[in-house]
């Protein structure tokens, strides 16, 4: 073939090529190319709820599951460690991220690594929210990661952050906040050409939320700083309990939103898109704050946020949401 051939074949695959050296290989997720149902705070409160995971898991793969992280250190013996907890003060009882997570996973994992079928990894986008951070907090959750590192999509540690690493896709993919205090364990500590195994989100300035994007994330991705997290009054800026009716102003700033972050290679989350008669949403654990106040309020949100391709939308309604995301494709 001349010259001439292969640089047209060169040039049209470029795209699908630059992909693949990005992402790890070509069927790893990349900014935009999936829409999952996050499923938010997804661990018991107390006696309640304890099958929250089973009932996003049963939703379908992939998807991103929620766990809420506090610091617990027991009266008596002294002894402290990482437990599930929306709460800042858990009372010791509550179930750890190893047990009620990592092991419930376990079967799911180790079949997809026996099949080696990669198109769909990760399966599972873990992610960690820290309701506290102690100085050992970080770390514990470092060390039960590392302990599941086979699992875990990874990408190499640079000199430069600035230098964004190819991602090395397994079944689970870590995200996590983006305080310094995270950053300073999951990335800072890491030595040079070790695998990082959490990825942090971009700083964010929604003090006016009705700011340009440029204004609300202006730092550029990095090798850590991986994705976006935002809540929904970024989009309608009175919050969920005052939203109107949808209009075509927030359909075009809930796009813009998604083409900026897409355009600068983030992964974008919007919370949380809830939709009950506020009589019933104490009987599920869920937050006033963000409820529509209708599951057909909350289904306007779901459709627009689905079709302008946001990566994670974090919902309490799994089974209904699930259900509007397969009716899509």
């Amino acid at each position: 073939m001349r010259r001439a051939g292969w640089i047209l074949i060169v040039l049209v695959f470029w795209p699908g090529l630059r992909f693949a050296q990005e992402a790890g290989s070509i069927g790893a997720p990349y900014p935009g190319r999936r829409v999952l149902l996050d499923a938010h705070n997804c661990y018991p409160y107390g006696e309640w709820w304890k099958d929250r995971i089973d009932r996003a898991l049963s939703t379908g793969l992939p998807l991103a599951i929620e766990q809420d992280l506090s610091w617990y250190t027991d009266a008596v013996s002294g002894r402290s460690g990482s437990v599930l907890s929306h709460s800042a003060a858990p009372e010791g009882l509550e179930p750890t991220l190893k047990e009620y997570f990592f092991e419930r996973v376990r079967p799911i994992v180790e079949l997809a690594l026996n099949s080696q079928d990669r198109w769909s990894w990760p399966l599972i986008t873990l992610n960690l929210d820290f309701k506290t951070e102690e100085p050992a907090h970080p770390q514990a959750v470092w060390n039960l990661l590392s302990e599941y590192r086979d699992w875990i999509t990874t990408a190499r540690r640079s000199a430069d952050i600035r230098q964004i690493g190819p991602l090395d896709v397994r079944p689970i993919l870590v995200l996590t906040g983006e305080s310094e205090t995270q950053k300073s364990v999951f990335y800072d500590d890491v030595p040079e050409g070790a695998s990082l195994l959490v990825f942090g989100a971009t700083p964010t300035h929604n003090e006016n939320p009705s700011a340009p994007p440029s204004a609300l994330a202006p730092d550029p991705r990095d090798n850590y700083h991986r994705w976006w997290n935002n809540p929904w009054r970024v989009v309608e800026y009175e919050g969920q309990n005052a939203a109107g009716d949808w209009s075509v102003g927030d359909e075009r700033r809930l796009r813009e939103l998604v083409r900026y972050a897409h355009a600068r290679g983030f992964w974008i989350r919007f919370y949380t898109l809830d939709g009950e008669p506020s009589a019933d949403e104490s009987s599920h654990g869920w937050f006033h704050a963000y409820n529509f106040g209708s599951i057909d309020a909350a289904r306007i949100r779901w459709r627009a946020a689905i079709q302008a391709g946001a990566d994670f939308i974090a919902v309490d309604q799994y089974e209904d949401f699930s259900k509007e995301l397969r009716a899509s494709h």
